[in-house]
């Protein structure tokens, strides 16, 4: 009888550990469009880079395409000589720096062709992986010395500058083929770019702000925006409108959006904007959160133990983080998927560039709010974009 007993108490003991509600996030994917595998930008800010390319080589797979591995330095060198003369131009008032946007990619695809990553890899000073921790500071001081020069002197620049840098180029990238044989045939990077079964025009960015006129194009004022890039604007529920609808007719979305967020978390793969207003709750739930000082609110809030209420998100707040800096241009991934918590909640997920880390294997999950709130803007196929939105928008 002792032993029965036993057996029974521990049986309920299971039993009721089972009916607790999990530690956590418990995410069940829902749809997931097939993309190329994970990348690592390493120690480089070339997320935009690693995005939109991962982005294309889906949209490539989407059309009936093979899987491939585009070459990202061969970009990002081809946008470090622009770059350059813009700054230059500028006499240094312009963002010199790692970061860029997903129309970088587009745009120099269509000038200069791409690659796959095995005839061009980019990292020519001996390392696996980028690390752009030499570079960026020498091309930085070359350029600044050239245009030092030119403001002390008042005189022409040197006919030599532009073949200087493309010579830190060629030594921290190496030379750019001309020519080159992928699966038995020759190709230039422009004849080779011919043969991907998508089209560089096809692809818009778009935004949300109430600074300019939605349905009309403007220049997003952020400073990795040093092509002065143009992209349409929409209210925001017709951003996520053209996200979800995107999402259910199987187009993946290039993300620009910000991580520096405190409902961003590194090390549990989520992001979600927390409401920590007790007037916004109800009940015992309202009780608990309104005996708690602005700290403890706080640190529950953001603690990531399991899902919670999250804020409601307005067009206005939006427009205010970003006028505010608190929303800024600073991550760039790939939306290519939805999934639900344990609550049956909806969120997005996505790719990014940071390696096969965990939980997730490289892989994201943001909430809706998160994305209403912090996305700086998207890139997406225009015949992704639903037929009033895209009506609105005169294309």
């Amino acid at each position: 009888m002792k032993k029965i007993m036993m057996l029974i108490v521990a049986l309920c003991g299971t039993l009721s550990l089972a009916a607790q509600a999990p530690e956590g996030y418990q995410f069940t994917d829902v749809k997931v469009i097939e993309t190329t595998p994970v990348k690592n930008q390493n120690r480089s800010g070339t997320c935009w880079c690693y995005s939109t390319l991962t982005f294309l080589e889906a949209e490539i797979l989407r059309a009936g395409g093979e899987a491939i591995h585009l070459s990202e330095m061969f970009v990002v060198r081809h946008a470090y000589m622009q770059k350059a003369e813009a700054y230059v131009r500028m006499h240094g008032h312009l963002n010199f720096a790692e970061g860029g946007a997903a129309h970088d990619v587009t745009e120099m695809i269509k000038e200069y062709g791409i690659v796959p990553n095995e005839v061009y890899t980019g990292m020519n000073y001996g390392t696996d992986l980028a690390d752009f921790r030499e570079l960026t500071p020498v091309m930085t001081a070359y350029l600044d010395a050239v245009i030092k020069a030119g403001d002390v002197t008042r005189r022409s620049l040197t006919t030599a500058w532009k073949r200087g840098f493309n010579a830190i180029l060629d030594e921290y990238f190496g030379e750019l083929p001309e020519t080159f044989v992928w699966e038995g045939k020759e190709y230039t990077p422009k004849s080779f770019a011919a043969t991907l079964p998508i089209d560089m025009d096809n692809y818009i960015d778009i935004a949300s702000f109430t600074h300019h006129p939605f349905y009309e194009k403007f220049v997003l004022e952020v400073p990795d925006n040093w092509m002065w890039g143009q992209v349409y604007n929409v209210p925001m529920d017709e951003l996520m409108r053209v996200i979800d609808y995107a999402l259910e007719h199987n187009y993946t979305i290039a993300w620009g959006t910000d991580v520096s967020e405190k409902g961003f978390s590194r090390t549990k793969a989520i992001g979600v904007i927390p409401d920590m207003d007790p007037k916004s709750m109800s009940g015992t739930e309202a009780e608990r959160w309104g005996a708690m000082t602005a700290k403890e609110r706080e640190a529950a809030a953001y603690s990531f133990d399991k899902p919670g209420k999250e804020r409601e998100i307005t067009q206005e707040m939006r427009q205010e983080a970003f006028d505010n800096f608190e929303t800024t241009d600073d991550h760039g991934m790939v939306i290519m998927g939805t999934a639900k918590d344990q609550n049956g909640t909806m969120y997005y997920k996505v790719q990014n560039s940071w390696d096969t880390v965990k939980p997730y294997d490289g892989f994201w999950y943001f909430s809706r709010p998160f994305v209403a709130y912090k996305t700086v803007d998207i890139m997406v196929n225009k015949k992704a974009l639903p037929k009033d939105i895209a009506k609105k928008l005169g294309l």
